[in-house]
């Protein structure tokens, strides 16, 4: 048993709210990332037209009557945001996909992009890490649906488990990057092990992948009742060497403690080097970004547990309501370290026990400047009295990294001009995305929630070219994007990054 660790951990939410509208299912996140440099933070591009792409996770969604078997849906860009008017939306009984869908598959629960067959659009590798193989309930599934001009269109092959025997949930975690500076996407995969499964070179569209190899950073396989592996996993380019470098979210063996800890694994020309691997400041939810415009990926990494555990526990270097820890990036790697909760500076907010700030986060250039912005989720914040409503804070990069004193923005359902109203378990912030999804070279602001006792919706706040701004913002259903709303199905619970 593990009793000395935060229990908000990647593998469920949290809260009774959250745990009630997942219907049992285990509700999976990621932040993860394509081949990136240091500068930026790369956005899917699956058709190919120069805008950014959205894709998203209905992986509690009944499909041909199977409760749980999950879908897939990508909003395409346009030159007046995303909605869904132009949209792919894809199960494991869609033309061309592996696999059946099932109930509790949780198909898409888990996904990341990148281009792996290397024909100039975007790919995207989508996990059901809940599917039943053979005899073993929760085997997982792995699939990569390939993009085209007509962006997914469910043509894709499946990746199967090298090793079934040995683990669980193949494909909860996904990262994709460049790892050995080859020119060629390579798949991170993770399961409930610690070992973590590196495909390189890309993958032929009849599903051969150029090699594969594994890592084993020093995290916790856990037990059967409590299997974790890795939390999270996180491609970026931190030392600016032009090879992506790995962040591996999870809980450390060395204290017998078992809190959480993350690790830098740093890309080199055979791959990653886990042997030089470093310990981060904890978090289970990481995204890499150029913040103070150095050249160098920053590392950012929520922690959006309290101070202490159910149990009274102290945790180390935790802050009640959530916290944020930035490592910027260097040369040499990992360099300094700080730390911003909603009591920084002119942070929006204020820090209280159970406010989950950092549960999810993003980076983009949302006002052009060179710097890469940040925002910062809060989904079981209170609003007005109103329990679990949820917040999203917007932080902007600056030569001295971010500013905390001054042009912070915040967003909720009560926000003149957001869509729709601050309503008990929305959890507005579920999942938060900065892409410039109207090609013109701003990142806009896209919202997850549980809307509606988990049917969930996504909420688009556009760039005005200097910041968020809610003129132009809308919601996406699932009604309106060909998800049924049977049960909970999680539309917009897990981004793909």
């Amino acid at each position: 048993m593990h009793k000395r660790h935060p229990h908000h951990v990647r593998l469920a939410l949290a809260t009774a709210t959250a745990a009630a509208l997942t219907g049992g299912l285990l509700t999976f996140s990621a932040a993860t990332a394509t081949a990136a440099d240091s500068a930026t933070v790369p956005q899917a591009d699956f058709n190919g037209d120069g805008r950014g792409d959205v894709a998203f996770s209905a992986h509690g969604a009944y499909v041909s009557g199977h409760a749980g078997a999950g879908q897939i849906v990508a909003l395409y860009g346009t030159s007046t945001g995303v909605s869904s008017a132009k949209r792919s939306t894809i199960s494991q009984n869609t033309s061309g996909v592996p696999g059946t869908a099932e109930a509790g598959d949780a198909f898409g629960a888990e996904s990341a992009y990148a281009d792996f067959n290397n024909d100039g659009y975007d790919d995207l590798a989508v996990a059901s890490p809940s599917e039943k193989v053979g005899t073993d309930t929760n085997g997982g599934g792995l699939a990569i649906l390939w993009g085209s001009a007509s962006g997914l269109t469910g043509k894709g092959i499946s990746v199967p488990d090298p090793s079934p025997s040995s683990h669980d949930y193949w494909g909860k975690d996904l990262a994709a990057g460049d790892f050995d500076g080859d020119g060629k996407a390579d798949l991170a995969v993770g399961s409930s092990s610690s070992t973590i499964y590196v495909y390189k070179g890309g993958f032929s569209t009849a599903g051969t992948p150029g090699g594969r190899t594994t890592i084993k950073p020093p995290i916790d396989t856990g037990s059967n009742d409590f299997p974790y592996g890795p939390l999270s996993l996180t491609a970026g380019d931190v030392n600016g060497d032009g090879r992506t470098d790995l962040i591996v979210d999870g809980f450390e063996t060395q204290t017998g403690d078992y809190w959480n800890t993350n690790y830098f694994v740093p890309g080199t020309a055979s791959g990653l080097n886990v042997a030089s691997a470093q310990a981060l400041k904890p978090g289970t939810i990481t995204g890499i970004g150029d913040i103070n415009g150095d050249g160098y990926g920053d590392i950012v990494s929520g922690a959006g547990w309290d101070a202490t555990t159910d149990d009274g526990i102290p945790v180390p270097d935790a802050a009640d309501g959530g916290k944020v820890n930035i490592t910027y990036g260097s040369a040499s790697g990992p360099a300094g370290t700080s730390g911003i909760t909603q009591n920084t500076g002119s942070v929006p907010g204020t820090s209280e026990a159970g406010d989950s700030f950092g549960w999810e986060l993003d980076m983009g250039d949302i006002n052009g400047d060179g710097f890469q912005d940040l925002v910062v989720s809060a989904p079981d914040e209170d609003i007005d009295g109103v329990s679990n409503t949820g917040m999203v804070t917007v932080l902007y990069g600056s030569a001295a990294g971010v500013k905390v004193s001054s042009g912070a923005q915040s967003f909720s359902q009560s926000t003149a001009g957001v869509p729709g109203t601050d309503e008990k378990s929305d959890l507005f912030g579920a999942d938060v995305k900065l892409d410039d999804v109207t090609g013109d070279g701003k990142a806009d602001l896209i919202v997850g929630s549980y809307e509606n006792s988990g049917n969930g919706a996504v909420t688009y706040l556009p760039s005005n070219g200097s910041v968020i701004t809610t003129t132009g913002s809308r919601t996406v259903s699932p009604s309106t994007s060909g998800v049924s709303t049977s049960g909970a199905p999680q539309f917009s619970a897990v981004f793909a990054d």
